[in-house]
């Protein structure tokens, strides 16, 4: 066995697809890269996209929002003094997004949410970051601020430039409600005939089985928005291949599957608020990343955001692939296990 460290873990890659995508961000058919060592992950996502085209409209994609956020702590004598500055601090917002500006081009302060704990002031920041993920932007236009509401309000004491209100890569009820990174909701139609031949399952099977292991299932498990079979798998499969922050896919895997019977079909939904993804910035330096943002669109030349936004639907019409595929399967008694034997066996 060679002693020698590599500089870099083989992941094995493949394209899969390609998932055809309609919405408010793209509408075209592309293949898109997975990531993993979970081998049966390919050929899962693959039937997934499968089904994406054989309807008209395919995936629809639709961005509902997109926002990236950091949350700073100030200490104070007690809390009436850091809820006066906290009245102060929101009627003086223009002033705090002018500081914002001068961080970076693409940095925009669009809210404000806080929280006073005791004597401990939380103010969470949001703000656009263009193409870029936006982790090291808001931080950096967050420490500005933090400057800034030091000097103007000298009762406020420093404490940290994060205060986990953020709340970044951990499982928490207010990413969920406010939306960290893209917020994505994808849908998709399927015929009862298609349903039943190449799904082998019934929209009535997969609709039950929603509310009976990803809702219920959930909630007697205690998951925090959790409402999903295995987003995670999609996320990191995907995160790996575009050079994202894979641990992000702790909260990007806090989202909704939702299904349903319609006349006979099988409506079904994946609800993503937390899609933290960038076309630019740390991890896409590497020539292969580079190449697949290529492949997949994301490196044309479109006003700021635009290619991030395609990225994140392409996302998510990915976890919707896969996350379809399991849940069909797991409709059969011992189809999942089966797949994954024959699987993994012809690969082994």
């Amino acid at each position: 066995m060679s002693t020698e460290l590599l500089d870099h873990a083989p992941v094995p890659l493949k394209w899969v697809g390609p998932v055809r995508v309609t919405g408010n961000v793209m509408e075209g058919e592309q293949l898109v890269p997975l990531a993993t060592y979970e081998q049966p992950l390919w050929p899962s996502v693959g039937r997934g996209a499968k089904m994406s085209m054989l309807v008209p409209d395919g995936i629809k994609a639709t961005l509902i929002d997109e926002r990236m956020s950091r949350s700073v702590l100030f200490e104070a004598d007690d809390a009436g003094v850091a809820l006066k500055a906290l009245h102060e601090i929101q009627a003086h917002m223009h002033l705090l997004q002018e500081v914002v500006a001068t961080s970076s081009r693409f940095a925009r302060l669009i809210d404000l949410h806080a929280q006073i704990a005791g004597n401990l002031l939380f103010l969470r920041f949001e703000l656009t970051t263009g193409d870029a993920s936006g982790h090291n932007m808001v931080t950096l236009a967050s420490e500005r601020l933090m400057d800034f509401i030091l000097r103007r309000w000298p009762e406020l004491r420093y404490e940290s430039i994060s205060g986990n209100f953020c709340s970044d890569k951990k499982a928490t009820a207010v990413n969920g409600i406010l939306g960290r990174g893209k917020n994505v909701v994808t849908e998709l139609v399927l015929p009862r005939r298609t349903v039943e031949r190449w799904l082998r399952s019934t929209p009535e099977k997969i609709a039950q089985l929603n509310v009976r292991k990803n809702l219920i299932g959930t909630m007697l498990a205690g998951g925090l928005r959790t409402g999903n079979a295995h987003y995670a798998n999609m996320l990191l499969g995907f995160y790996l291949a575009t050079g994202q922050d894979a641990a992000n896919i702790v909260e990007g895997s806090q989202g909704i599957t939702h299904a349903e019977v319609r006349d006979g079909d099988l409506y079904f939904s994946c609800t993503l608020p937390n899609l933290i993804v960038g076309s630019v910035g740390n991890g896409k330096g590497l020539d292969f990343i580079e190449a697949n943002l290529g492949r997949l669109g994301c490196k044309e030349e479109r006003e700021p955001g635009a290619n991030a936004r395609r990225l994140a639907v392409l996302c998510a019409a990915t976890v919707l692939c896969g996350e379809l595929s399991l849940m069909a399967a797991q409709t059969n008694q011992g189809e999942l296990m089966a797949s994954h034997i024959k699987l993994e066996r012809a690969a082994n």
